[in-house]
């Protein structure tokens, strides 16, 4: 167990370092910096472990690039007050509609499944898709499932996929691998020094 898993760790690094990825996480960083450059926004979102990445990304990209960040899933007062009274499938679209998007803006997505609505799988996560779709406001995403609805032709601006080397680990090497990008991005856009 511990040596297959390491091993996945490396057979995805060395993947995600090839040129088709490389020239993903480029795109990414484009549409990141245009919201750093032009005073935009980036609203991660994610459920359960991707949930705690988009927290920690909101932080980061907020101290150490300057760039007004959120996460939708923080506020967990007016989270659970809009699935009570809307329903989980519509709670983020609430949550962002309150925030006025426009062009400059991003949703971010972290997710291992990217949504499934035949499955009934986060539509709380397409819903706010297809919401900011609408908005002119860029979509990204780090997924770990190539069939999933964010890694449709024309859904994302960009969307990273990790590759399933063993499909035991998805989850935890799409929810790790979300972690070591998101990191690769602030270290990229980064403006301020860390104290370490």
């Amino acid at each position: 167990m511990i040596s297959n898993y390491l091993e996945c760790v490396s057979k995805i690094s060395k993947i995600l370092s090839s040129e088709p990825n490389i020239e993903a996480i480029e795109k990414m960083v484009s549409i990141l910096n245009f919201a750093q450059k032009y005073n935009g926004r980036i609203f991660f979102i994610g459920v359960g472990g991707s949930a705690a990445n988009a927290s920690h990304a909101a932080n980061d990209f907020r101290k150490l690039c300057n760039i007004e960040s959120y996460c939708v899933t923080d506020n967990i007062y007016e989270l659970t007050a809009r699935v009570n009274d809307d329903g989980w499938d519509t709670a983020f679209v609430g949550w962002l509609k309150n925030n006025h998007l426009c062009s400059s803006d991003v949703l971010f997505v972290l997710s291992v499944g990217g949504g499934d609505l035949e499955r009934n799988v986060s539509v709380n996560i397409i819903e706010a898709i297809n919401y900011v779709k609408g908005t002119g406001a860029n979509v990204a995403g780090i997924i770990g499932n190539q069939r999933g609805y964010l890694a449709k032709p024309g859904i994302a601006d960009c969307v990273i996929i990790i590759p399933t080397i063993d499909p035991e680990l998805i989850t935890v090497m799409t929810e790790n691998f979300q972690s070591v990008l998101l990191h690769l991005l602030v270290s990229y856009l980064k403006k301020n020094k860390t104290v370490w």
